[in-house]
């Protein structure tokens, strides 16, 4: 049985959530932390993910990767993709049009696409998760930014596809959010929805939905973002504010050294937490460049002085939302807010002053956004039964299907429009004379940012056959927006009008009386199409030749791992038994044998700083046996004296109880009945125990 996971692949750090039975929760990494780094580094000798690549970041910045949101199916066309550049210590590169990144792996330079660095993210996330849980993990539930077009939700899917997990739900960010407020909720109104806004600020994008909540339901009435607009923009205003005084006060331009800027960059997000719940505070960080050690103070009116640029556009998607939506801020009944960087206190402020209400914190800003999809996931389990909720999500971009003119008056219809509800079905019919295609394309190419293709997907429609007698088929075509806000060709079909019976419905008629029948026209299916799509997702020989990639990588991250351990045993068997040969083990050891190991331990931890710093895993377990021939005779003779001494013990406590209790029961055998005094009496005749006295 799969275990339904939620994730919230988040810019900074992403948290993972499952679905059981009992409820919704979220899943600690290996060092206890409930929210995991988003960063894959790669080594000589393996790949470091998660908390080991946050661990050894500095000291590999050329070859560590972060932001893997940001760059998920990002086109080289795009103005964002000049902008990402300044966020990563790694160089970004164009790989067939789209960005990709070039590291140092295994001794040589290699580039991986975007889809393949949020793959090998989400493969640890997956293990993970199995590790914690105790439980096969197959299905997942990916939450990402509402911007996402056709086009990266594909890759987002593919990248699932590629670590072994099946993508049951891509979701937008903010809905997986507002799918656990509604489900969790308990005081909502079951006619008249409520009006809730939502507020996500995260490390990288700020996003807002107007959504109506009633109970067991949920429809997004708008959605609207700025991507870049989250606390990595704070975080840069600090370092480059620090970086101009540092140059005057130290003689020193971090600029020019990358591992000291991403130190300064480092304190400066500490910096900024710090910051929200003081309005002043210290910095301080040893040897930043060139052995120089920096400290500044920097005051809260500072910081909201730096981000005043960002501040001012703030309103910006709260407006949007609520135009898209057709709503005022009086029709709001209640504003969530979410996403770590809304702890800054101008920014909350900020929001306030817009919405006109107070903020609430109902959500868990950091784990809202995971545990609603961990919820909905479990929504798709055949195993799992979760607490029935239905909710809607709107499109962001218009989409309108083409096709060549054949029998009919127009060649395209605009199918889902701007806002329209997903998941949604629609049903197309077209009068064709022989196999077509139909192309998905976004409607207003001119609303697209940059960079975006105005093509969504491709569908070759084969088998149409004209009946006898006909000028051409009805081909049926029933198109979808799933539930993922993919836009896909469900099925195809060919009807024709033929005449059936039709049953006469008549409430009087009794059991003895004859059904009638009356003859009736109806389009009935005749036959099936077939359907063959191309679209944005990758091809299956690519797709299954990344999968395969990616396996062979675990498989040798493993190796290495175990090669690890099994090195670290050795050395530590190493030190023990040489301690324990001349303390404990002393006297079970002849000369002899003490002469022949302390030699052995000797010559094995040269060969293990030496030759066998970087041996195999067979030698190391070889060597290891080898010790262990001589050295378990030894502790087995030390543990064997130790039983026997137990057992002597044990013994003389079982024989002295024995004698306790022989003792114990003569003494009471040789005792004589001792003789109730009888009770004096006063004068007046009452009983009463009487001193005696000297």
């Amino acid at each position: 049985m799969s275990t339904p996971f939620g994730v919230d692949l988040g810019n900074n750090s992403t948290v993972v959530a499952v679905a059981k039975n009992r409820g919704i929760d979220v899943v600690v990494n290996e060092v206890s932390n409930r929210a995991t780094p988003s960063v894959v580094g790669f080594g000589l000798k393996n790949r470091s993910i998660g908390e080991s690549g946050k661990t050894q970041q500095i000291s590999n910045l050329k070859n560590t990767v972060e932001n893997l949101k940001r760059i998920l199916a990002l086109s080289t066309d795009s103005p964002d993709f000049e902008i990402e550049k300044k966020y990563f210590t790694t160089p970004l590169v164009d790989k067939d049009g789209f960005a990709a990144t070039k590291v140092r792996f295994l001794g040589k330079q290699t580039e991986f696409t975007s889809t393949q660095l949020v793959a090998m993210y989400l493969g640890k996330l997956k293990s993970m998760v199995a590790k914690e849980t105790k439980s096969n993990i197959t299905d997942i539930c990916l939450a990402v930014p509402v911007w996402y077009t056709e086009q990266q939700r594909r890759a987002a899917a593919d990248a699932c596809k590629i670590s072994g997990l099946n993508p049951v739900r891509i979701v937008n960010e903010v809905t997986a959010a507002a799918v656990g407020y509604g489900v969790f909720k308990t005081d909502l109104p079951e006619e008249t929805p409520k009006k809730v806004l939502f507020i996500d600020i995260g490390h990288s994008s700020y996003t807002v939905s107007v959504a109506a909540i009633k109970k067991g339901e949920l429809k997004v009435l708008g959605s609207a973002y700025d991507k870049h607009f989250g606390g990595r923009d704070f975080d840069r205003a600090i370092t480059e504010h620090l970086a101009e005084e540092f140059k005057t006060k130290y003689k020193i331009d971090i600029h020019e050294n990358a591992k000291g800027y991403s130190r300064v960059l480092a304190a400066a997000e500490k910096l900024k937490k710090v910051l929200s719940a003081n309005t002043q505070a210290p910095i301080n960080i040893e040897s930043v460049m060139n052995d120089v050690d920096v400290s500044a103070q920097l005051s809260r009116d500072e910081l909201e002085e730096m981000v005043k640029p960002l501040l001012e556009r703030i309103h910006v998607p709260i407006e949007e939302a609520l135009a898209t939506a057709g709503l005022s801020k009086e029709d709001i009944d209640s504003v969530e807010v979410i996403g770590g960087c809304t702890r800054v206190p101008s920014v909350k402020t900020r929001l306030a002053e817009i919405v006109g209400k107070p903020l609430s914190f109902t959500l868990n800003q950091e784990e809202a956004i995971a545990r609603g999809a961990a919820f909905i996931c479990a929504m798709h389990s055949p195993t799992l039964r979760v607490r029935p909720f239905k909710f809607e999500d709107i499109n962001t971009f218009s989409v309108t299907y083409h096709w060549a003119k054949d029998q009919e008056d127009t060649d395209h219809l605009e199918v889902f429009p701007k806002g329209n509800a997903f998941p949604s079905t629609k049903m197309i019919t077209l009068y064709r004379t022989g196999d077509f295609e139909v192309e998905a394309k976004y409607t207003n190419p001119e609303q697209l940012p940059r960079g975006i293709p105005v093509n969504i997907a491709k569908w070759k429609i084969s088998g149409v056959e004209v009946g006898e007698g006909k000028d051409s088929a009805n081909c049926k075509l029933k198109v979808r927006n799933d539930p993922s806000g993919f836009f896909t060709i469900e099925s195809a079909y060919i009807v024709e009008e033929q005449e059936v019976q039709e049953l006469i419905e008549n409430p009087e008629a009794t059991a003895e009386d004859e059904p009638q029948y009356k003859t009736v026209k109806k389009l009935v299916k005749v036959k099936d199409l077939t359907i063959e799509s191309e679209g944005h997702s990758l091809p299956d020989k690519i797709l299954e030749s990344f999968f395969e990639q990616e396996g062979k990588m675990v498989a040798d991250d493993k190796l290495v791992a175990e090669t690890e351990d099994r090195k670290n045993a050795l050395e530590e068997y190493i030190y023990e038994l040489r301690g324990k040969l001349d303390e404990e083990y002393s006297e079970f050891a002849s000369n002899e044998e003490k002469e022949k190991l302390t030699a052995m331990l000797l010559k094995t931890e040269d060969w293990l700083y030496d030759d066998g710093f970087d041996a195999s895993k067979a030698k190391y377990i070889a060597k290891y046996e080898e010790l262990a021939s001589i050295g378990n005779i030894i502790r087995g003779r030390y543990l064997a004296k130790q039983e026997e001494l137990r057992q002597q013990l044990r013994s003389k406590q079982e024989a002295a109880q024995m004698a306790a209790m022989a003792e114990k029961l003569a003494a009471g055998r040789n005792a004589e009945p001792k003789k109730e005094e009888e009770p004096k009496k006063d004068a007046d005749g009452d009983s009463e125990m009487v001193d005696e006295l000297d």
